[in-house]
């Protein structure tokens, strides 16, 4: 009788490998691959995109107007310089901006679209990432590793934006839109426009909304109460005249630095001499109207300036359309809506066929990463964050985080420039494995210091910042980019130790140095 030999199966594929993966094809998570490539050639890497495109914010924002609130020669980054002549640059440019800055360095064929990360887990045993990652278009899952894992997704939630729920909203007969969210096909044409909000879109939009052939008959920016708002030029007139007589590369530095210490300046102003800020600010925006009275009902908030965030209004375009009659700053409180529009507390209806909800955007840790060590769940609130970088708690792991008081992709590059510094010591020491450790007590602060509703709403699910360095998130580029690359890595830094394999299922891990 024939024997017969079991057939031996095949051994399944190991997940694909790379030494880092960058989570999000924005200004950030590009730039963050561009100093990859320069600073650790050699090294293996992939950028995830749960878009279909690359740009980030830049791709998923599409309302009229959508521009950068921060001037371009520093939002911009430091090794390509801005070339348009606008300081303040429209979205549609920036988003020109990065795919060629990808395109140019070779970054666009590592950029895996359509791939959301929504499972991270460290095995400290291994010393690696296991990744699941979704395509969000069919919900089809697979699984990757990496060593060291960077999130460069942002701290917004930009599938859910904040939309308070007003009442009688269903009563409405009009059209109801979120700027996040905006329909390509929106008439808004010869109608009656109403905006509630009073941020950095809400200001972008009521202007944007009264140009062109489809113009608006009339826009209301709606809102709960004044924001601090600054008339700045639409070009930089001095930066043009640097351009024309050094060579570009050089000229772009010189801009960039006189961009950083003018807006460094401004801000230390604003912090130590608030009285004489709002002083400022109010002279400039009464001088544009020509009505103290309109300036202290709708322009003059009740927080110092900087508290909150500073809106940039390029060629006061916000202030000349309320001063020539066509739209109208309305400070009140919604009582519900109603067929017609929005019914106030005061009594007043405000009549509209089209109302814009810019009522601002939620935060969300690391792109709505929740990372896992050796399959226990970190608790986010719990940890602390180095150098706006690292955290603790979450070996080889890194985090981009702008500066809310000047532009974010200085801060980010910082920190690009940071994390290789990390895998070089990783490399030199032979840590295959480490996390930031701190010496002695730390007194929590929120991560975001900035008084505005959208970061009170959930800054308390994030991790925190600490009372000394380097567990400060500074809101200073000038003292960070002195301080932060010089950051002793040896003390601050801990290897971590892999447990036992009888202990592996049961126990946390361990960090020593």
């Amino acid at each position: 009788m024939e024997q017969t030999v079991p057939r031996q199966q095949p051994a399944q594929d190991a997940p694909p490998h790379v030494d880092v993966v960058v989570v999000g094809a924005g200004l950030s998570g590009v730039g963050a691959a561009y100093r990859l490539q320069t600073e650790r050639p050699g090294t293996t890497y992939a950028v995830l995109e749960s878009r279909e495109d690359l740009g980030g914010t830049w791709d998923l924002f599409r309302y009229p107007g959508v521009r950068s609130d921060s001037d371009m020669y520093t939002l911009g980054y430091s090794f390509k310089p801005w070339r348009d002549g606008k300081s303040l640059a429209d979205g549609p440019s920036i988003l020109a901006y990065i795919r060629e800055t990808a395109q140019e360095h070779g970054i666009d064929r590592h950029i895996q679209f359509s791939s959301k990360v929504v499972g991270a887990d460290f095995d400290t045993a291994r010393s690696r990432w296991t990744l699941t990652v979704e395509d969000p278009r069919t919900g089809a899952r697979r699984t990757m590793t990496c060593g060291f894992l960077y999130s460069c997704a942002g701290y917004y939630d930009y599938e859910h934006p904040h939309d308070p729920a007003f009442p009688g909203v269903e009563d409405f007969a009009g059209t109801v839109v979120h700027p996040q969210f905006w329909p390509e096909d929106l008439d808004h044409a010869g109608k009656r426009v109403v905006v509630i909000g009073s941020g950095a879109t809400a200001v972008t939009l009521v202007p944007s909304m009264l140009r062109g052939d489809d113009a608006a008959a009339h826009v209301t920016m709606l809102q709960r109460t004044p924001t601090w708002i600054s008339a700045v030029p639409g070009r930089d007139r001095k930066a043009e005249k640097i351009k024309a007589v050094l060579p570009a590369d050089l000229a772009h530095h010189v801009i960039r630095a006189k961009n950083i210490a003018f807006s460094t300046a401004f801000y230390q102003f604003c912090q130590r001499r608030p009285a004489q800020a709002r002083k400022l600010l109010t002279g400039l925006s009464t001088k544009i109207l020509g009505d103290a009275q309109l300036v202290a009902d709708h322009f003059t908030p009740s927080y110092d300036p900087w508290d909150q965030r500073l809106c940039a209004v390029p060629n006061a375009d916000l202030f000349r359309v309320v001063k020539d009659g066509r739209a109208e700053v309305v400070t009140d409180r919604i009582a519900r809506f109603v067929p017609e529009g929005i019914a106030l507390e005061s009594g007043r209806v405000l009549e509209a066929d089209v109302v814009v909800t810019a009522t601002g955007l939620k935060l969300l840790a690391f792109g709505g990463i929740e990372p896992q060590v050796d399959g226990r769940a970190v608790e986010l609130s719990e940890q602390f964050v180095w150098n706006g970088a690292m955290m603790t708690g979450v070996p080889n792991f890194a985090v981009c985080i702008g500066y809310t008081n000047a532009s974010w992709t200085l801060r980010a590059d910082l920190t690009h420039r940071l994390v290789c510094k990390v895998l070089r010591w990783m490399e030199r020491t032979g840590h295959q494995a480490v996390v930031p450790q701190p010496e002695g007590d730390l007194a929590p602060r929120p991560l975001l210091d900035l008084a505005a509703g959208y970061v009170q709403r959930s800054i308390g699910a994030f991790p925190r910042q600490g009372d000394k360095a380097p567990w400060q998130v500074r809101q200073n580029y000038v003292l960070d980019s002195v301080r932060t690359l010089r950051t002793d890595l040896a003390r601050t830094l801990a290897p971590v130790q892999p447990p036992a394999p009888a202990q592996q299922a049961a126990e946390p891990m361990e960090v020593g140095a």
